[in-house]
């Protein structure tokens, strides 16, 4: 039987103490290496990353310009015959026109039929000047009241036999314009769309009309697809007529130009702009020897329309009882959303004499 030996007992106890203390040195060392060179530990933020908010829908459009409002457009259009000749430029208020047509009267002057639908203020409009049964056509295919001074004996037949609902300042609404002295006549007429909205009122014209008709737009982010079309040139006759847009890609808007200069408004100075050109081609025939027209709108034709700097090329088609509509492939077309200009035309000697595109504008 071994003998128990207490000095060796107390050795090998000793050695063991000695044994754990030393693996438990090189653990935390282990352990501090670990944590010195490991990546720092990023804690998680418990919440969810904002997803980017939606566009805005607008609640309402306006019909003619597809532009967003806060309430319903439902007022009935003002279509107002405005004077073109240079003694008239520069004209007032045509930034707040819908629509635009600009068309040839008699002796090669144009004269543009402004379409006022979705602004309702007290900018002064004009010179306003007389009207012809092709304006008259334009005007009530918008359901317009019919704003001018004066007319062509053939248009004033129209206006008093059929009745029409009109404010004209020779016959039966004087009181709702007035003349700027600054200004020589018959270049000098004005009005508002305040004022002739009463006026319309007095003579017992509705003033809502929950059908007017509307077009098509396109959405923000939808691209066009065309030709591109920096610049364009239309000559309707007279050389003093000839009218110039030029697009300008950071507002998205072609800048109207009258023989190579901005077509201004009198009262801010700023150009005259749009978001969509249509140029279309009408048949025109000379009626007697004051130089008198008649232009067919009705049958459709040839037509150009430029939007975002592109060209696409189409028909204008009418309908019964509807505006003018550019189509492609029987297909209408979406307008950009603002305010577009119609150039009429005639067909001769052809509809591409008349338009040149992507040339220099220069001044004359």
């Amino acid at each position: 039987m071994t003998k128990f030996n207490p000095k060796l007992s107390f050795f090998l106890l000793l050695l063991s103490a000695c044994l754990i203390l030393l693996s438990g040195c090189n653990t935390v060392k282990e352990v501090a290496d670990l944590d010195e060179h490991s990546p720092p530990v990023t804690e998680q933020d418990p919440t969810t990353p904002d997803e980017p908010e939606a566009p805005t829908v607008p609640l309402y459009t306006a019909p003619l310009t597809g532009m967003p409002m806060d309430e319903p457009v439902t007022r009935r259009p003002l279509a107002i015959m405005v004077n073109n000749a240079p003694a008239a430029r520069p004209q007032s208020g045509l930034l707040g026109a819908d629509i635009v047509y600009e068309v040839l009267a008699e002796g090669g002057v144009t004269r543009l039929v402004s379409i006022f639908q979705s602004h309702a203020d007290g900018a002064k409009i004009g010179p306003i000047r007389s009207i012809r049964p092709y304006m008259i056509d334009l005007g009530e295919s918008y359901h317009g009241v019919l704003v001018h001074a004066g007319a062509s004996n053939d248009a004033y037949a129209i206006l008093q036999r059929q009745h029409k609902e009109d404010l004209d300042e020779i016959t039966n609404a004087g009181s709702f314009f007035w003349r700027d002295k600054s200004r020589k006549a018959p270049h000098n007429l004005y009005s508002n769309v305040e004022t002739l909205l009463e006026g319309a009122n007095k003579r017992g014209y509705a003033l809502e009309d929950a059908d007017v008709p509307s077009y098509t737009f396109r959405s923000a982010d939808e691209v066009v697809e065309g030709e591109s079309a920096q610049k364009l040139e239309i000559k309707f006759q007279l050389e003093n007529y000839k009218v110039q847009y030029q697009y300008n890609a950071s507002s998205g808007l072609y800048e109207r130009f009258i023989n190579g200069s901005p077509h201004v408004d009198l009262e801010s100075e700023e150009t005259l702009t749009a978001a969509n050109v249509v140029v279309m081609g009408a048949n025109h025939k000379v009626l007697d020897d004051i130089g008198r027209l008649s232009i067919e709108l009705d049958l459709g034709g040839e037509a150009v329309l430029f939007q975002q700097g592109k060209m696409i090329r189409g028909n204008w088609i009418r309908r019964a009882d509807d505006v003018i509509r550019f189509v492609k492939d029987n297909v209408e077309v979406p307008f950009i959303p603002g305010t577009t200009y119609f150039n009429i035309v005639p067909n001769s000697p052809d509809f591409d004499s008349h338009l040149k595109v992507n040339e220099e504008i220069t001044s004359p």
